[in-house]
Parts: C-alpha cells; structure tokens; sequence
C-alpha cells in the first residue's frame, strides 16, 4: 500500500493513520511494505458478505483483484468471469484498470 492509500483508507475510516497500520495491515512477503491483512481463509478483510466496506477508497491491490492476484478459494467469493485474450488485449485492459501496464509475456495470476 502506498502512503496516500493509507492516508486515505484511515480518512474514510476515522482512523489516525498509526491506528490504520496496526488495525488493518501487514508487512508483504517480501518486507519491503504493507498489504491489507486477510481474513481467516485469505478474503480481505474489509470483505463484508459480498460487498467491500471501504469501495470508494479501496487501494491499488483491490482494483487489481481478481485479474492480478488471487487467494485460495477466491473462486467461491469472486464473481469474475474468465475471458480469454491476446497479450495486447491483456495489457491494454490491465493498464485501464490499474493505470500500469505489464510487460508482454508477462504471467498471470
């Protein structure tokens, strides 16, 4: 998560952005950062039902949710249909969505 994600997220929450961090954060697998924690069984944890609870603020790694990156079972939460499609096109609908553009050949998932 960036820093105006957290500031945003802790905004919308009424949260001072330390109280944010440690309530609903976690380091990446890497170290080099924070991600939103997960629920017991990998959802978010702002996953409410089927509805996100902070939609209007929701950060990069959500919008990249479910084409991007997934969790086991996502498949049972996610409502998202498949659709096959050339690298070009993949990209193309990668960068509208997320404002990045991944390199061709690049894998997916």
């Amino acid at each position: 998560m960036t820093s105006e994600e957290i500031a945003r997220m802790a905004t919308f929450l009424q949260l001072s952005e330390p109280e944010f961090v440690q309530r609903y954060t976690r380091l990446t697998n890497d170290r080099r950062g924070l991600a939103l924690q997960d629920k017991l069984g990998g959802s978010c944890v702002f996953l409410e039902g089927e509805n996100c609870a902070v939609q209007s603020v929701k950060p990069q790694q959500c919008r990249d949710f479910p084409n991007l990156w997934n969790f086991p079972g996502f498949e049972k939460t996610c409502r998202a249909l498949p659709r096959v499609v050339g690298e070009e096109e993949y990209a193309r609908l990668v960068e509208a969505a997320t404002g990045r553009r991944p390199p061709l050949n690049a894998p997916r998932g």
